[in-house]
């Protein structure tokens, strides 16, 4: 559990008065705290570095980011981002810099000869983590930044400078992850809720990796040159995670194995690495079942049906191999697939509690406009529904995204191996009851990929790479900045699609038993209507089907979307422009 301390000084001097109280009942109490009370003692520093947790997605962040902005799911809206001329530097935001200078303050001061060095150096470590942490992001909204490594006062002059390159920032960002590597002294941590040296590890190869193929793919840049460096890093990162074996993939549960890692009150530990976790007792729980569940309070993200066409069958084979699988109903899609998907949207057998009793859970049409309900945050008791109640754990970093960076960076570096694809995709399939194509590299592209997803890429282990990071790691926060490194925004663009309606005022059974959940009918409701049955409206826009009275259903398709691509960066916010013109505005938001 993270704590927010908002007096953190002032804190850290009571704590140490107190104890020194108890020692010397003789001494001068003092009101604040001196600076050498907060750097002059371990309990201090310990203190202080918390107060940089605060800067990672709070509880509701990591699961809410992809319903935000991806082109995997539908919403109740089109992003303004999204709309013509309905985003520009006056809606931008994320122009903040006070987490900076609350590092940077304490690397500055982080120098009393009282305290070992290697102690020093450790919480030093963990502050210049955090720094790393706070560029990435920055630079993965805005491109470039000013650089800071010293706190600065209000009449520094180096508050209005211009932004430093990009190349300048990640190789600062590099260099600081690479001695909170060296330095960070713990290697393990149970709780899964700090950063321990292959927390590091792991995020060095997010960042190389975000950054290597940035590189290759947005060409405009003039940056291919670096590319391969970064890659290289990303894999080497990567590798050592793998080779400390301090992770493994979480197969405790069978066929829930990947389900429980979202579901889980404690982080499981064999695969988590890093994760936000909740208490009930300090009233610090999360929203998923209240935002996946509720018809107005979160944005009622479905999956579209192009993504879920994705998912492999059991065999190893594409699902869109399949004759006829553009007119198969949802009941049979559903089937004989990668069970990731029965993890993660409402399907077959999926059942909910009720009042202590399990009920069916099909998809609800309250909920969801396409029919792939997502289920992969959610608890199964229907009680969470109703609020700020969940209580399970917020993973943040997984050894699954580990083994993904990998297998992606030596695809990209043309150095992917068998044995890489066994102990990477292999292993990930395999834990998704999936049997074929796990020891062996593909060769031959999934043409629905390099139709629909990728057309510039020919290799196909690239291409079944971003197949299972999508799969994956998706509702994890990833996509949109997945989009943005493969140069490939215009993906945002994509009809929001859903399952195949065969004909009108005809109820379907979703989960095969043996009853009916909704029917779709135009102008009039047919009568007499079944009881228990949803009827949903598809005779105009928002909601609609491809073929009028049947074929996939559409949400939507009225709301005109645009991408352009200096939309890869975001605009520096309008009123930290006019305070610092020498910023500069991004190309393509004057």
């Amino acid at each position: 559990m993270r704590i927010a301390y908002n007096k953190l000084i002032l804190m850290s001097g009571l704590v140490l008065l107190l104890a020194s109280c108890g020692k010397n009942l003789d001494q001068t109490p003092k009101s604040t705290a001196s600076k050498s009370a907060v750097f002059g003692s371990e309990d201090g520093l310990k203190l202080y570095t918390t107060s940089f947790y605060n800067m990672l997605p709070d509880l509701n962040t990591a699961f809410r980011t992809d319903c935000n902005l991806s082109d995997f799911g539908a919403t109740t809206t089109v992003p303004d981002f999204l709309r013509t001329g309905a985003f520009t530097s006056r809606q931008s935001s994320g122009w903040s810099w006070g987490n900076l200078r609350n590092v940077n303050y304490f690397i500055n001061n982080c120098n009393d000869p009282a305290l070992p060095l290697a102690v020093r150096e450790n919480y030093i470590g963990i502050a210049r983590f955090f720094r790393a942490y706070f560029y990435f992001e920055m630079v993965k909204r805005f491109g470039d930044v000013p650089w800071y490594n010293r706190p600065l006062e209000v009449t520094d002059s180096a508050l209005y400078k211009p932004r430093d390159p990009r190349t300048m920032i990640m190789d600062s960002v590099v260099a600081d992850l690479d001695y909170a590597a060296s330095k960070i002294i713990a290697t393990d941590d149970q709780t899964r809720s700090t950063i321990t040296k292959w927390v590091v590890y792991g995020f060095k190869s997010r960042v190389c990796l975000f950054e290597g193929t940035f590189r290759k793919y947005q060409t405009s840049f003039g940056l291919t040159g670096s590319a391969d460096k970064f890659l290289q890093m990303a894999a080497e990162a990567a590798k050592a995670v793998i080779d400390s074996k301090k992770y493994s993939l979480n197969t405790a549960g069978g066929n829930l194995a990947y389900r429980n890692l979202f579901i889980s009150a404690a982080p499981v530990a064999s695969e988590v690495m890093l994760a936000n976790i909740t208490s009930s007792a300090l009233g610090k729980n999360n929203d998923a079942n209240w935002y996946y569940t509720s018809a107005t309070y979160g944005s009622r993200f479905s999956f579209t049906r192009m993504f879920v066409n994705t998912y492999l069958n059991t065999d190893g084979t594409p699902f869109t191999d399949k004759t006829g699988y553009q007119t198969t109903v949802f009941s049979d899609e559903v089937q004989n697939r990668d069970l990731r998907l029965q993890q993660t949207i409402r399907m077959g057998g999926y059942k909910r509690v009720s009042g202590g009793s399990l009920i069916p859970g099909p998809p609800v049409f309250s909920y969801t406009y396409t029919g792939y309900q997502p289920i992969k945050w959610c608890l199964d008791d229907m009680y969470y529904d109703a609020g700020t109640l969940n209580t399970n754990a917020v993973c943040l970093m997984r050894y699954a995204e580990v083994l993904l960076n990998y297998a992606e960076a030596q695809a990209e570096l043309g150095a992917i191996t068998a044995a890489d694809w066994s102990a990477t995709i292999g292993a990930l399939r395999a834990r998704a009851g999936i049997t074929g194509g796990l020891t062996t590299l593909p060769v031959v592209a999934d043409p629905y990929l390099t139709t629909n997803y990728f057309p510039d890429i020919t290799s196909a282990a690239i291409l079944e790479v971003r197949r299972e990071r999508g799969i994956e790691l998706a509702l994890e926060g990833f996509r949109f900045h997945d989009l943005v490194r493969w140069k490939r925004g215009d993906l945002l663009l994509k009809q929001w699609n859903g399952f195949y309606v065969p004909s009108l005022n005809t109820p379907m059974d979703l989960n095969n038993d043996g009853i009916m959940d909704v029917a779709f009918y135009r102008n009039t409701l047919p009568s007499p209507t079944v009881p228990g049955v949803t009827y949903v409206n598809v005779t105009n826009d928002p909601q609609k089907l491809s073929n009028g009275t049947s074929g996939e259903l559409h949400w939507l398709d009225n709301i005109g979307r645009d991408w352009q691509d200096y939309k890869y960066l975001y605009p520096i916010p309008y009123a930290d422009l006019q305070i610092n013109p020498k910023l500069k505005q991004n190309a393509g938001w004057q």
